[in-house]
């Protein structure tokens, strides 16, 4: 017998706004998707996994694809405790900062001198059209890369590519994973590739390499608004 709580799971990995479901409905019904789905629904059943399930596609919810202007892939979601919450390096308001969002901040004061912050939800930059998306959506509790391989990589591609479509979009790919999918990508958009951000390769690359006035450069030249990249406050007892 299924659970109750497995199938609000399952129910709950398929809620994407009206404007992403336009664009990425078909990939629900393929073999991978239900097989990813089983995979998921299978390791929350027997083990704890981040995002919460009612979380996996916050980004979605925050960015609509017909606002979306930049989009920061990363790679898994954080894996421990009260930190994942549906967007790429982010956290929620009053979590302690890991050491990738400090590398982050650190780089955002060197380049655009913005005081670093010790909020590290990016709730704000999500709001103004910055998609924080992970190119693997869920992970086990204290085992990063866990749910690597198991189909979320072919859903990040379907969504690289509806991005590819909309006109003169910043595609940020910090980190190998990131940068497989430069390939789905057409010229007329500004591509940056950098190494990830994590102390173990920020310095091979990520510093120095002042990607958030480089995003603002070339959504002026399109006729854009910049992105504010100063960080409001979070309700840490809110999360949509």
């Amino acid at each position: 017998m299924v659970s109750t709580k497995l199938v609000k799971s399952m129910s709950n990995l398929l809620e994407l706004p009206p404007s992403w479901r336009s664009v990425l409905s078909e990939e629900f019904d393929k073999p991978y998707f239900r097989e990813l789905r089983r995979f998921v629904d299978s390791e929350r059943s027997r083990h704890q996994v981040f995002p919460a399930a009612e979380h996996v596609f916050r980004a979605f919810q925050l960015t609509p694809v017909d606002q979306l202007r930049v989009l920061i892939v990363g790679q898994d979601p954080y894996h421990d405790e009260n930190q994942a919450h549906g967007l790429s390096f982010s956290v929620r308001s009053g979590v302690k900062l890991p050491p990738s969002l400090r590398n982050i901040f650190k780089e955002l004061q060197a380049d655009l001198e913005i005081p670093p912050s010790e909020n590290g939800c990016l709730d704000s930059w999500a709001r103004q059209g910055v998609m924080l998306l992970n190119r693997v959506l869920t992970v086990r509790a204290h085992e990063a890369n866990s749910h690597r391989g198991k189909g979320w990589e072919e859903f990040t591609s379907r969504v690289i590519t509806a991005v590819n479509e909309r006109p003169c979009v910043v595609f940020v790919l910090w980190g190998k994973p990131a940068q497989e999918l430069a390939g789905l990508i057409d010229k007329r958009h500004l591509i940056i590739e950098n190494a990830h951000p994590s102390p173990l390769s920020a310095y091979r690359g990520f510093f120095g390499s002042r990607p958030f006035s480089r995003i603002n450069q070339f959504l002026r030249e399109t006729g854009q608004k910049q992105i504010d990249w100063q960080l409001e406050r979070c309700d840490p007892g809110v999360i949509l």
